[in-house]
């Protein structure tokens, strides 16, 4: 079970980093086709500001689970140091379950907020709902949650290995 969980989550993280590094290819692609038509062409395009700004948005919620699954956002490093195993057990746990209740509230909350802002468009592309924008909180989410359990049945502690 161990196991089926643990390559389930690296596919996911895998999908999620593939979606978080496409975002970021399209908001570069994005940024310089909007260069193209400002300064050469002079004929500005409103609409790739909004993409720009919401691939951004989607690219950071997307590549948070890879960082949970590598244990490197909430971090208790010096706790973690001078404990004992047992101990660091316990604050495994501990930060799991306190990083388990933020995800939850943003996935709530963000879910509410892509629920409410469907009846609003984006501004420049008024054909497109905000709520595929404010869906990124809940997608993460999603997400991050495979990649904490992840992280809680298999610890990796990257960032202590590169810590100076």
């Amino acid at each position: 079970m161990k196991n089926a969980f643990l390559t389930f989550e690296r596919w996911t993280t895998f999908i999620a980093m593939l979606g978080a590094c496409a975002m970021l290819a399209v908001s570069a692609s994005l940024g310089m086709f909007q260069i193209i038509t400002r300064f050469v062409l002079e004929q500005p395009a409103e609409w790739t500001e909004v993409l720009i700004r919401f691939s951004l948005i989607w690219m950071v919620f997307l590549a948070i689970p890879a960082a949970f699954r590598q244990g490197a956002m909430v971090s208790v490093d010096v706790l973690y140091r001078w404990s004992p195993p047992k101990i660091r057990r316990v604050l495994d746990w501990v930060v799991s379950l306190a990083a388990l209740s933020l995800i939850g509230i943003i996935i709530w909350w963000g879910w509410d907020y892509a629920q409410r802002g469907g009846v609003q468009s984006m501004a420049g592309l008024e054909s497109v709902s905000m709520f595929w924008a404010y869906l990124a909180m809940p997608v993460g989410g999603l997400f991050c949650i495979v990649g904490i359990i992840g992280n809680l049945i298999d610890p990796l502690r990257m960032e202590l290995e590169t810590a100076q």
